[in-house]
């Protein structure tokens, strides 16, 4: 039986496998790379372009990144973090672009005002203090807050057309957010990939094993699509970069850092109108507050979509609950997930959370009628029959042991590898690929410690990322000087515009 032998082994044809497959490119061009995906294309999953919502995530308005705290203060922590995530994101496309690994930026980045928006005095109060958190600092530089409705018109006429002018209302914006399309991003990503030397890619095939070795490398049992025949690959490292399969693959694996893990399905559904003349009158991402009991995945928004080209309005999401880890999945994939480990960790998480399992049956439980009441609350004048209904993507949210509660739901992601650094696997979702190339720097840094701190790779992590190793969250400068870059690259401002000063604006 023929053994193949590879430095890399890559499980997934997503936007993190893909990403980490061209940062290991260019940081050694002659390492061996294999990657496996099981369907027919890569980006099929949950990198699809219809499958999340296309949000560069960079907390400018996702309101849960900003939680209110005991005391009626604000924490902006994990807003910074994220932020400061996806400026790292923007360099590494920066260069790709630079470098013409990547083709025009408008093939799967645009520029998209990202807004908040909220109505009620509280809720206008919460806002009120988010922009005095966040608003004067400079990695939310150029962020307006208004609660003047004309204002918030022209910003979202949409959203304040057939709105009670007696309402409290209350919004910001950023103009330099991104709608992005991850699964033309991934696409171009794997294509310079096979463009390159020592780069397999093997469509239409599963992992069925994945045995260590006694010399510490690992030897993958991979299978075509009806056949029954293996193949095997011997790898010096693995990466299980599979979305909500990664959980499945990361146990296969055995190694001790999975023992505990468990996996929490949820599924989602969007509102899509597709209407030029409705469409037309919308340039943003709108969003709320989320419901008492959801997950941050399902925070309601209204957003415009550039897929491919194609310019739409999509709502939601309206989370639901199924047993399947991927939306090709097998029903049977959370059962098939259970061990004797995660038993009590994913009980305990069951018995405690009973203010998701309530929200996640009403979502289920909801007519069309109920979606397009709660789309009116974005979009007052919509009409059912402009808006259809479509499936997004799975994702399986993070169980995992807690000394005190027994178990908790995690609502990140977590890079998890062997002490050897020989596997890693990425779990979990939001938010997910806005934060990818800070996730596979992480990956690097806990499987390739010698490499990274080579001074090879460091010059090279510096080119990619000139930021990396450096703190934009602290260093103003720094990160005027380098978001001018990549914007300006990515087309997100015009080439002659500088950003603003870090000045928050009431207006």
């Amino acid at each position: 039986m023929a053994v193949k032998n590879v430095n890399v082994l890559l499980a997934g044809g997503g936007i993190m496998s893909s990403t980490l497959g061209v940062l290991l490119r260019q940081l050694d061009p002659l390492l061996t790379i294999t990657m496996v995906e099981k369907l027919d294309d890569v980006a099929e999953e949950s990198t699809s372009g219809w499958n999340n919502a296309g949000t560069g995530h960079a907390a400018y308005c996702e309101l849960n990144y900003t939680p209110e705290t005991a005391d009626g203060g604000i924490d902006a922590s994990k807003a910074f973090a994220i932020n400061e995530s996806f400026e790292r994101t923007l360099q590494f496309w920066s260069y790709l672009i630079h470098q013409q690994a990547l083709p025009e930026p408008t093939s799967f980045i645009n520029a998209t005002p990202h807004l908040s928006f909220v109505w009620g005095e509280k809720n206008v109060s919460f806002l009120r203090k988010r922009f005095a958190a966040i608003g004067e600092h400079h990695m939310f530089a150029g962020m307006e807050y208004s609660e003047d409705p004309a204002v918030l018109r022209e910003w979202m006429p949409l959203v304040m057309d057939g709105r009670d002018p007696a309402q409290p209302v209350a919004g910001t914006r950023v103009k330099h957010g991104t709608d992005v399309n991850f699964g033309s991003l991934s696409r171009s990503m794997v294509g310079y990939l096979q463009n390159s030397d020592n780069f397999d890619l093997l469509l239409k095939h599963s992992i069925h094993g994945l045995e260590k070795q006694s010399d510490g490398k690992w030897r993958v049992s991979v299978r075509e699509s009806g056949s029954f025949a293996s193949k095997h690959i011997i790898a010096d490292f693995v990466f299980l970069g599979a979305g909500g399969a990664a959980l499945q693959l990361l146990q296969a694996s055995g190694i001790a850092e999975s023992v505990g893990y468990g996996g929490f399905p949820v599924s989602g559904q969007w509102l899509v109108c597709k209407k030029p003349e409705i469409v037309s009158q919308h340039l943003a991402k709108v969003y709320g507050k989320a419901s008492i009991g959801a997950p941050p995945m399902s925070v309601p928004h209204l957003d415009t979509r550039i897929i491919d080209g194609e310019k739409a309005l999509l709502f939601g999401p309206f989370a639901g609950f199924t047993t399947k880890f991927l939306k090709r999945g097998s029903f049977m994939d959370l059962f098939a997930s259970i061990r004797p480990a995660n038993l009590w960790p994913m009980l305990k998480v069951g018995m405690s959370s009973f203010d998701l399992i309530r929200y996640l049956i009403t979502e289920v439980m909801q007519s069309h009628a109920d979606r397009m009441n709660a789309l009116r609350e974005y979009f007052p004048n919509a009409k059912d029959e402009d808006w259809t209904l479509a499936t997004a993507g799975q994702r399986v949210q993070i169980i995992k042991k807690d000394p005190q509660k027994g178990g908790k739901l995690e609502f990140g992601t977590e890079v998890i590898s062997a002490a050897d650094g020989s596997l890693a696997a990425l779990l979990g979702a939001s938010p997910g690929a806005s934060v990818t190339v800070t996730a596979m720097l992480q990956v690097l840094e806990k499987c390739f410690p010698e490499k990274m701190a080579s001074a090879e790779w460091k010059a090279k992590l510096k080119e990619m990322i000139p930021s990396y190793g450096r703190s934009l969250t602290n260093d103003a400068e720094l990160l005027k000087q380098i978001r001018q870059d990549t914007l300006s690259t990515l087309g997100l401002i015009d080439t002659g515009e500088t950003m603003q000063a870090p000045e928050a604006a009431v207006v």
